[in-house]
């Protein structure tokens, strides 16, 4: 199988990309289609899921035609996606009946609110290891199910399926034939028992979502369908599904017990692998899967930072700052040190470890003496500061010690965040060469189940390290420095506002 190919299908919250891989796990090709972000009021944001499958459609047949791979080398289309982003459609024709709502949104924070009063939050994050939060899928759906009109109506009739990204994809894909998901993208929606991996069915009660509506849950290397791509005469199996965050853990080959990594992307996502057995955490991070196989499961911890990468694009798009993203970091390293400034990015509220939906981003610690140089490292800092916040949590809650971090994303080719993120963690940040660890991931499954590769041994040789940054700042420095962090924290916060 020497010319054979994986093209993976990377639909992330602002695009969608198709990539090729040849069997070195090498990038061969991509192609990407950015989609339109819509904000019908403050805190909500949606995205058009008919344009989402277009575009996947077209990133498909360009990657394709443009990389020059022969249709009959590639053996299989395998999907990573956007998490917890929900959606509902009628299982007859086919439409959505709203726009997709984004991990991002947070118009359910009144439904979580409610339940928390009741005293659900708990038994919520016993069962499925997450908080209860308006990030994660349930809620989401509640809320088209009792504000889009006779939605409610037409569920308990079994006229609507919902799903993730990655369901909506493989249904659309498959014309229809197939309504499953990954347990990594079920864990992630609040609805499946975390232990037992399987829809639970007091979650459906409490979050008042009809089990017929839920797609079947399958292993992330079964084969979820088959598409048919113009040109081929047979079709191309559908298999490698898992969420983007899930499949970066397994691209970064964070195979053993105690290895963690950080994707930087619009949000950002840390997980770390805590083996064979759920680990429900008590503090602001979560419980979840790291990937569910035929024949081997592992679980993480993780937590979820709403603005990472969408920080510098604010920076750019909406205080025109700088003029593009890739200024960022040199601009924040032609000053000695933030001056005193720092940035909490709580735009949509705050994430792990905080969970403050109505937390506000802030500025602090201006002077005079301020420079916009000041303004963009508070920016490139506050990235780095809550993955700290995440990962100290982590060594807390695992009693493991943490070795490295393993990092991907667009925003890990900024060597000053990469510095400064090793200096505020005091250990190795380790950056390999291919950005889209996700993708990876994605097609380092489909292969092990098409027999590309064997074994899991086979992948940590494919891995391909770029740079290792050592930490270099002083530890009072660090504590000094976080220190700063933590107080700015605690004045964006509603709840001590």
């Amino acid at each position: 199988m020497s010319n054979k190919y994986i093209l993976t299908i990377d639909q992330s919250t602002s695009a969608t990309k198709a990539i090729i891989f040849n069997n070195k796990g090498r990038l061969i090709y991509r192609y990407n289609i950015s989609h339109k972000q819509y904000y019908p009021k403050p805190g909500w944001v949606e995205h058009n899921p008919k344009e989402i499958f277009n575009n996947t459609i077209k990133a498909i047949k360009e990657a394709i035609r443009e990389s020059g791979v022969g249709l009959d080398d590639i053996i299989a289309i395998s999907i990573t996606n956007q998490r917890e982003t929900a959606l509902v459609w009628n299982r007859k024709t086919g439409e959505p009946i709203y726009n997709a709502i984004v991990w991002q949104c947070k118009r359910s924070a009144d439904i979580c609110e409610m339940l928390e009063k009741e005293g659900l939050g708990r038994e919520i994050k016993e069962k499925s290891g997450l908080n209860l939060s308006p990030y994660f899928s349930a809620s989401k759906v509640r809320w088209i199910l009792e504000n889009v009109e006779s939605a409610r109506e037409k569920a308990k009739k079994g006229e609507l399926f919902c799903g993730t990204i990655d369901s909506w994809l493989v249904w659309k894909l498959t014309e229809g034939k197939s309504h499953f998901t990954d347990y990594t993208n079920a864990s992630r929606t609040q609805l499946l028992n975390l232990k037992e991996l399987k829809w639970d069915q007091k979650l459906l009660e409490i979050f008042e979502v009809p089990e017929s509506m839920l797609p079947e849950l399958k292993a992330s290397d079964e084969v979820f369908g088959y598409f048919k791509i113009e040109g081929l005469h047979s079709k191309l199996p559908l298999t490698g599904v898992i969420g983007d965050s899930h499949a970066a853990l397994f691209g970064q080959t964070c195979f053993e017990r105690g290895t963690a990594k950080a994707t930087y992307g619009t949000g950002s996502s840390v997980m770390m692998n805590v083996g064979k057995e759920a680990l429900i955490p008590s503090s602001g991070i979560v419980g979840s899967l790291g990937w569910v196989l035929k024949r081997d499961v592992s679980y993480v911890l993780e937590g979820n930072i709403n603005y990472t990468g969408a920080i510098i694009k604010w920076l750019v798009e909406n205080l025109e700052l700088i003029s593009n993203p890739k200024e960022s970091g040199v601009i924040a390293s032609s000053v000695m040190d933030n001056g005193g400034v720092y940035f909490v990015p709580a735009f949509v509220g705050l994430g792990a470890p905080y969970w403050d939906s109505e937390a506000r981003a802030i500025i602090t610690g201006m002077t005079s003496g301020t420079k916009k140089a000041h303004i963009v490292r508070a920016a490139e800092e506050s990235i780095a500061y809550q993955i700290k916040d995440i990962i100290e949590l982590m060594i807390e809650e695992s009693k493991i010690p943490l070795k490295e971090l393993r990092v991907d994303g667009g925003p890990t080719r900024d060597d000053f965040l990469m510095q400064f993120q090793a200096d505020i963690l005091n250990v190795p940040v380790v950056r390999v060469k291919i950005e889209e660890l996700s993708a990876l991931g994605s097609a380092f499954i489909a292969g092990i189940t098409l027999d590309l590769w064997d074994n899991f041994t086979e992948l940590i040789a494919l891995r391909d390290i770029d740079t290792v940054f050592t930490p270099q700042m002083p530890k009072e420095e660090v504590d000094r420095l976080y220190k700063g962090w933590k107080q700015a924290v605690r004045l964006s916060l509603s709840r001590l506002t």
